[in-house]
């Protein structure tokens, strides 16, 4: 066997069964953190509401207020909706494949900052990443896709 294809290195070998009955759930983890980690993008455009969230998000940077109500619409329906079907593995793919669209439309918008003395790139092309290896992965054997037998 190639020093590729071999398993990592256990970093306490003693701890196999340990690693063998945790690595089905690292998977689930991931999904479910990164769920629920993006609802706090989401919830508050929702409880702002339409309108005032449109203005904050869209409207100050110039955007026409006939784009920006729909948009904020759909970016609250991806936040919170996606955030919580990542979360559950449902129909994971298409939710992942689309906030990873929306986080790279925002890190081109503040490239080339870097966020460390002003909203920067990195945070936005950071979710990108993420959600997108959530979106070639799909929801995992432990997601409803998987239960219902649907992976979009």
């Amino acid at each position: 066997m190639s020093e590729a294809n071999r398993e990592p290195r256990l970093l306490i070998p003693q701890l196999k069964p340990f690693y063998d009955w945790v690595e089905p759930l690292t998977w689930p983890l991931i999904r479910l953190t990164v769920g629920l980690m993006i609802l706090p993008h989401g919830v508050p455009k929702l409880m702002a509401g339409i309108q005032a969230a449109a203005t904050q998000v869209f409207i100050k940077r110039g955007l026409w207020v006939g784009i920006a109500e729909p948009m904020v619409v759909f970016l609250i329906f991806l936040e919170t909706v996606g955030g919580i079907c990542i979360a559950l593995g449902l129909f994971t793919r298409f939710f992942a494949a689309a906030i990873t669209i929306e986080m790279l439309v925002i890190a081109s918008l503040y490239a080339p900052k870097f966020g460390w003395t002003s909203p920067g790139y990195e945070y936005p092309l950071m979710w990108a990443l993420v959600m997108f290896a959530v979106a070639l992965r799909g929801g995992g054997p432990w997601s409803l896709d998987r239960k219902i037998g649907v992976q979009l």
